[in-house]
């Protein structure tokens, strides 16, 4: 029996070594944002939802999955990192103890369509029937946050909001902006979802189904805004 464990101990192995060596070669050659034409890199065949798994185990940067196609992620800068990090920690801390759990951004959500499967890294998400221990994604979050980039923009302000307001279980979207203290949620009614603007640090964002309050003064703490001049260069940036 133990000969046997150790035979399949090398086989899965060299199974996974053949899938991260095909994953790289499908996979796109450098990170993007999604300000580019998805169509021109994306991978050339379609990859299974297994292999796709398996190849970000041991991947170098993450990817997200669009029924079949693969495309890698841009890596955010400090400033991205620290506001998705401080609603991670404040969500975090006012769940502790209680059924529902946060999950920071190397946490996949799956997407189920009847075209096809799609997986999404959100900046954060709340999960109050978690999957498994051994799986790496959940499929029932009811609370998603993204930080908005210019390069994710149009991703994040369409496609993944018309891809996680399909989430039966979703309460809240939530689109935390760099450059200002805004933030837009898109929130759970009895007539649809319906968006809500937040304008002020003082402001608070009730999730009362999860009983959370979201200050903005907590999302962006030890956040320095751009200046003007700084915004202009890196719109200048962007269109070179």
């Amino acid at each position: 029996m133990q000969l046997l464990a150790q035979q399949r101990k090398k086989i899965n192995a060299g199974s996974r070594k053949l899938k991260c060596q095909f994953f790289a070669k499908i996979a796109p050659a450098c990170a993007i944002g999604y300000h580019a034409d998805m169509s021109t890199v994306r991978n050339s065949q379609p990859v299974s939802v297994r292999d796709f798994l398996d190849g970000e185990l041991c991947a170098k940067r993450k990817h997200e999955y669009l029924e079949g196609f693969v495309y890698a992620i841009a890596g955010a800068s400090n400033l991205h990192n620290r506001i998705a990090t401080n609603a991670t920690v404040s969500l975090g801390s006012q769940l502790r103890g209680r059924p529902c759990q946060v999950f920071n951004s190397d946490t996949k959500v799956r997407l189920q369509f009847a075209h096809g499967t799609r997986f999404y890294y959100p900046d954060a998400l709340v999960v109050c029937e978690p999957n498994s221990n051994d799986e790496v994604f959940h499929d029932s979050p009811v609370v998603i946050v993204e930080v908005v980039s210019e390069s994710t923009r149009r991703t994040d302000e369409y496609e993944k909001r018309e891809a996680y307001l399909s989430i039966g279980s979703l309460i809240a979207y939530i689109l935390i902006e760099q450059t200002a203290a805004i933030v837009l949620v898109y929130r759970r009614s009895s007539n649809g979802f319906l968006s809500e603007f937040f304008s002020s640090l003082e402001a608070v964002i009730s999730l009362s189904e999860i009983g959370c309050n979201l200050k903005l003064n907590d999302i962006y703490q030890n956040v320095t805004f751009p200046t003007v001049e700084q915004l202009r260069e890196q719109e200048l940036s962007y269109e070179q």
